[in-house]
């Protein structure tokens, strides 16, 4: 029945004016400019946060729209630097080529990373599905061999999680964020029941927390949120080996009122650009639940 009812809402939105679609995706995405995103990213950090950028986009295989992608990436590194903003950058692999090949992906990535070296900045390799993890792991790894300015996403859903941190060379560079993952993954290589990936995510902060690795801790569910809190106080974590970290304009229910309570740093991850309506159809066909949470939240409101 829930099924039947998320296919229903699917096609609902996907025949609307892109202006009525703009409605659900508005409170989420920063707009559709660059601007758009420097005064979201302004407002926040004037309200104590930090901001990870992301331009919305994947599955780019036009060489000449990458290259458009990598010049706006390096863009707002220097506009970022020239506006005293805290804020880094994460970018999805299948955004600046992986699609063409994983050579072409790599060197998109070194080049942006330049540009991030530069202005003493950030850069996150978003992770995206299963697919691609390898190759997102692998250029990773490439990366850090030279740089302290870069670091990987990792997924707590997926069975291989644990073991690949574990495998990840040169730990005293390692800085990933943590999430839980939203792609539709086979039960094969992905945990499925709830309780199982929060207690795989905590046994990987754990290990984060055992090993003085820096994490960002990825997550909205705040069951989740409270034994996190547990394991800082466990193991005594200084503040600055992690931050909390959530998505722009998801509701935290009085969350990161907590955390700055406690001194704890929070990013804002804001995605902006003009891809933000593909993004939005995209996100809800992989999972439909996203729209029956964003139409909850709308009558919140």
């Amino acid at each position: 029945m829930v099924s039947i009812i998320n296919s229903v809402f699917i096609t609902f939105i996907k025949l609307l004016p892109r202006s009525l679609v703009s409605i659900f995706a508005k409170q989420y995405v920063a707009g559709e400019h660059i601007d758009d995103v420097l005064k979201v990213t302004k407002k926040l950090n004037d309200s104590g946060y930090r901001v990870t950028v992301d331009i919305l986009g994947e599955h780019f295989s036009d060489q000449n729209e990458i290259k458009n992608i990598i010049s706006e990436y390096s863009l707002l590194y220097k506009l970022i630097e020239k506006n005293k903003l805290d804020a880094n950058i994460s970018i999805k692999p299948t955004h600046i080529g992986l699609d063409v090949s994983y050579d072409y992906c790599l060197n998109s990535f070194k080049n942006i990373l330049k540009t991030a070296e530069k202005y003493n900045n950030f850069l996150r390799i978003d992770m995206e599905s299963s697919k691609a993890t390898d190759d997102t792991i692998k250029i990773y790894g490439e990366l850090a061999k030279n740089s302290f300015n870069v670091g990987p996403v990792f997924q707590a859903y997926l069975n291989r999680t644990y073991s690949d941190i574990q495998n990840i060379e040169n730990k005293e560079k390692l800085n990933f964020r943590l999430c839980k993952g939203i792609y539709k993954e086979s039960p094969d290589i992905a945990i499925a029941d709830y309780y199982e990936v929060n207690k795989n995510y905590l046994k990987i902060l754990e290990y984060a927390f055992q090993n003085n690795i820096y994490i960002g801790i990825a997550t909205h569910d705040k069951t989740l949120i409270d034994q996190c809190y547990q394991l800082i106080n466990k193991y005594d974590v200084d503040s600055e080996m992690f931050e909390f970290q959530v998505l722009y304009g998801v509701p935290m229910d009085g969350y990161l009122e907590k955390h700055k309570e406690n001194n704890y740093n929070v990013r804002v991850y804001v995605p902006y650009g003009k891809q933000w309506y593909e993004y939005s159809i995209r996100r809800i066909k992989e999972n439909p639940n996203i729209l029956l949470y964003v139409l909850k939240n709308l009558f919140k409101q």
